[in-house]
Parts: structure tokens; C-alpha cells; sequence
């Protein structure tokens, strides 16, 4: 993972997660780092190259983030991307203005430099996507104009003899139609990488350096039963056997049947080595979380609990060394990067409390995504129907419910979900959707039940095509799919007499409710 590397400094970008992303597509691994990591941090990682992210601030304003000029005198290739891009230029003397017209969506980009190394393969024409009201009024000394579009000047522009490169577009995102290809140009044309990073490297290097960290330790491991704390549990075992203990808290906000079920695959009987405990906490999570209504503080309560009941299941176990969780990239990123906008906190880390009773929390996947930690799952021998269930958000269905969670509420959306989830796999659209659920609105509404008056609740229903969960498309579904799960749901769930649909993309919405 260190041998070849490209450095992601994030200016703010609502897409920076995307391109580290596109980038590990490369077969090239990547990291982000916030803007304020000092140069000498940069300089001693030695990375094969360097990509500025967008962001939402002008550069000609001195409170906007900036970067040491020095950056460009490193030799090492660098790319900037949108705001990235403008701060290339003003670092470099070019001259950054507000645009007379601002660009938004998609684009057509002509290609003035079918040379340039970043549009090697690139068609002409094609389509990007803009997203900006700066411009680059005047490239730098040394550079040229490689792009441009009807709006916008200077779409692109490079200095090949310094391996500097920019465009104002947005590469990283599926809507710029030949993104990847410039991506690839600049990791493995540009910067020269082999593209030898595999998943399967990653898996033995993490066993051996977690035997190597952990000695004869005593670990535990907080096994929710889904994707990502499932392979965490399964690498920690594979390193460590039964030194390991994972523990299973079922908070009650668990979609139907699915604390017997994760106790079915990881307790006594099931297929893995490795202690297991269950911790059945329903009802102290409800006195928990009554009354609250904001998410951001739901899940930091339910994160707390989360720690809390550990401690207390390790302190039964005797000296326990060794906290692991499995917290993935995009919780990392989505939490807050440096000075980058908390989009959410997860619950395993925005939601983490100060002290915590145990030497070191071990995050073994923290810097994947999770079509990664998929591709790790099968790596380890898991079964693909485990590595493939549908995704689960941490905090549960507490972010499903929107508002107050109470007993009555879980209740009403597991029936609810269930059925969206059976008819879904009835139809075989669960080998191809992204993530589907439904969800429990705040809303009440009048209906009509029989010859009665009724004024109960409306379930959201949602499901999204996705192949990272950093971008995602609302996805078409069947309307007779739809009126069969809605004729269900408002006549065998009690207390529901609407269904709505969900049909908002990832962004501007994110793809859990809240």
C-alpha cells in the first residue's frame, strides 16, 4: 500500500472521497489529506503524485484555503481539479476572476491539445461536467491551453516539463463520460505508476502486520453482523484465532429477524473460529434516544452505547488490549476531514467518545471503500451472500426513522422493510441495485381504511443504483413493483397508510434518510 501512492489534498470538495476512488480503480492506492498537512509531511511520503480537490471558496480571497508554493517545485506531478485547478494558476502568477458566465452540468469540451498527455485517448467533443463560478481568466508563464468550452477559456491547461496539469471540469464523477481515461493518463501516464496495488496484497499485509501489532493480546471486536465489521471480525481471526472475542450488540434497531441471523452465521454453531457474545440491549437504547429528535445526535448516543457496553463486556472478559471496529473510508471522510464539512458522523467515528477503556482501537479497513472491502470479504473465504447483503447503516435503523425512535416506531419500519426487501428479491432486482430500504417518515396523514378515518404514518421507500456509495443514481423500479409493496405495506403494517418514493440522487441527498 505505501510503495506507490498518489496524495489527494482535499480543499473542501464535496467529490474528494470520488477521487481517491477513481484513482485505487488505477489499481494505484490513494489517500486524502487535509490542506493544512505541512509540506514536509508531503515531501517525506514521497508520493508519486499529488491531486488538488475542488471546493466551494474563491482563491483571490485570503481567507480561501491555499497551499505553500513550494508544492510545484517538488517534482512531483500534480494535478488540480476545479478550485484545484484555479489555485494551480494563482500559485503560479495566472489570473483567477469571477466568469462571466457560470458553468453548471454537463458540457462539451473541446480538446485544443490532442497531444496533451491528460487527453491521450480522449474523444473529441466529449462531455464533462462544470460545477463553478471562477474561471481562469490568464494560464501562468510556461502553460498552455489544452481545453475549452463555449463558457470557459481556459477548461483545461498543462506544463508538461514540470508535470503540472489542471482542468476545471470535475473528472472524478461518472458524468464526466471519459473522466476515468484522464485519471488513468495522469496516475499511470503522468506519474508513471505500474497500477499493481491488488486487494489481495492488501489482506496478507494486513494479517501480518496485525499478528505482528498485536502479539498475545486479547481483542475485541464489534460485530454488527454486516459487511464491513464481518470482515473486520474474519481478518482479525485469521491473524489472531481466539484471542479474539466479537462481541454482538443488538440494540433493537436491527432490520427483521437479523440478530438471529448474524448469531446464526458468527455464534457456536456458526462457520468461524472466534468467541462470540450477544448482547441484547434493546430497551436501553430506547431510553436512550427518547426524545431526541436530531440525527447528528443520534448517532453520536448511539455510538457512546456502542462503546460503552464493550467496556463493559471487557471488563467482564478481564484485560482486554484491543478495541476493532469496522469503520471504512467513506465514514472517515464523511465525518470530517481536517477543515472539510462534516457531511454526517458515523457511529464509529464522529460518534466516538473521549475516553475509551481499552489501549488502542484497531480500524483494520478504515482506508477502504466499501466495493473494496467486498473484494477483501472474498479474499478472506467469506461467503459471497454475506459479502454481498444489502448495507446497513452503523447507527441502524435509528437514521431510517426520521425524529423520535421509540419501540413502536422500529416495529412499523422492520415490517415495512421486510416486504420492500422480499419483493425486491422476488423480482431478482437485488443482484442489481445498489441499496434499497424503507425508511419511517415524521409525516402523519389523513387516510381511509374500510369506512374508517385513519391518521397514521408514511413510509419512505428508496433504492439506489451505485457502484461506491460516494455517487448514486435513484433507481428505476417497476411501478407494478412499486403498487404491490404499497398495497402490502399499508395493509399488513399497522399504523401506515402511504408510501412514498424516494427518488432524489446522491448528491445533492445522501442515500440513508439521514
Amino acid at each position: 500500500m505505501e510503495q506507490e501512492k498518489i496524495i489527494v489534498l482535499d480543499f473542501g470538495g464535496q467529490y474528494n472521497q470520488l477521487i481517491a476512488r477513481r484513482v485505487r480503480e488505477c489499481n494505484v492506492y490513494a489517500e486524502i489529506y487535509p490542506y493544512t498537512t505541512e509540506l514536509s509531511v508531503i515531501r517525506e511520503m514521497n508520493p508519486k503524485g499529488i491531486i488538488f480537490t475542488g471546493g466551494p471558496n474563491s482563491v483571490y480571497d485570503s481567507a480561501s484555503p491555499h497551499f505553500a508554493r513550494e508544492i510545484c517545485d517538488l517534482q512531483i506531478p500534480i494535478l488540480g481539479i476545479c478550485y484545484g485547478a484555479q489555485l494551480l494558476s494563482w500559485m503560479e502568477g495566472g489570473e483567477v476572476e469571477t466568469a462571466p458566465v457560470s458553468e453548471y452540468g454537463h458540457t462539451e469540451l473541446q480538446v485544443d491539445e490532442s497531444s496533451d498527455a491528460l487527453f491521450k485517448g480522449v474523444t473529441p467533443g466529449t462531455v464533462v461536467w462544470m460545477s463553478h463560478t471562477d474561471y481562469i481568466s490568464k494560464v501562468p508563464e510556461g502553460f498552455r491551453i489544452t481545453a475549452h468550452t463555449k463558457d470557459c477559456p481556459v477548461a483545461a491547461m498543462s506544463c508538461p516539463e514540470r508535470r503540472l496539469y489542471a482542468v476545471q471540469f470535475h473528472p472524478e464523477v461518472m458524468h464526466t463520460r471519459e473522466g476515468q481515461t484522464m485519471l488513468r493518463n495522469f496516475v499511470l501516464g503522468v506519474c508513471g505508476c505500474s497500477g499493481e496495488w491488488k486487494m489481495g496484497s492488501f489482506v496478507e499485509q494486513s494479517i501480518h502486520s496485525l499478528r505482528e501489532k498485536i502479539g498475545d493480546g486479547k481483542v475485541l471486536c464489534a460485530l454488527s453482523g454486516g459487511v464491513d465489521s464481518s470482515v473486520a471480525a474474519v481478518l482479525l481471526s485469521k491473524a489472531v484465532g481466539r484471542q479474539l472475542t466479537c462481541v454482538f450488540v443488538d440494540h433493537g434497531l436491527l432490520r427483521k429477524k437479523e440478530g438471529d441471523e448474524v448469531e446464526a452465521i458468527f455464534g457456536p454453531n456458526g462457520h468461524y473460529e472466534l468467541n462470540f457474545i450477544r448482547v441484547n440491549a434493546q430497551q436501553r437504547y430506547y431510553q436512550k434516544l427518547a426524545g431526541v429528535t436530531q440525527p447528528e445526535q443520534k448517532r453520536k448516543i448511539i455510538g457512546e452505547e456502542f462503546i460503552r457496553v464493550f467496556e463493559e463486556e471487557a471488563k467482564k472478559l478481564g484485560t482486554v488490549d484491543y478495541l476493532v471496529q469496522g469503520t471504512i473510508y467513506p465514514d472517515v471522510i464523511e465525518s470530517g476531514l481536517g477543515k472539510s464539512a462534516v457531511i454526517k458522523s458515523h457511529h464509529n467515528v464522529g460518534g466516538l467518545p473521549d475516553v475509551v477503556d481499552f489501549r488502542e482501537i484497531i480500524e483494520p479497513l478504515r482506508m477502504l471503500f466499501k466495493d473494496e472491502v467486498r473484494k477483501a470479504g472474498l479474499e478472506l473465504g467469506l461467503p459471497s451472500y454475506l459479502v454481498n447483503r444489502q448495507p446497513f447503516p452503523g447507527p441502524g435503523l435509528g437514521v431510517r426513522i426520521i425524529g423520535e425512535v421509540t419501540e413502536e416506531k422500529v416495529k412499523i419500519v422492520q415490517e415495512a422493510d421486510a416486504i420492500f426487501r422480499e419483493e425486491i428479491q422476488k423480482t431478482g432486482l437485488d443482484q442489481s441495485l445498489g441499496q434499497y430500504f424503507a425508511a419511517l417518515s415524521n409525516m402523519r396523514s389523513v387516510g381511509v381504511m374500510g369506512d374508517f378515518r385513519t391518521y397514521d404514518y408514511a413510509i419512505v421507500l428508496r433504492a439506489v443504483n451505485t457502484s461506491d456509495f460516494m455517487t448514486a443514481e435513484a433507481a428505476p423500479l417497476p411501478w407494478d413493483l412499486i403498487n404491490r409493496v404499497t398495497n402490502r405495506i399499508v395493509n399488513e403494517v399497522k399504523g401506515v397508510n402511504r408510501c412514498l418514493l424516494d427518488t432524489t440522487s446522491k448528491p445533492p441527498s445522501t442515500i440513508e434518510l439521514e
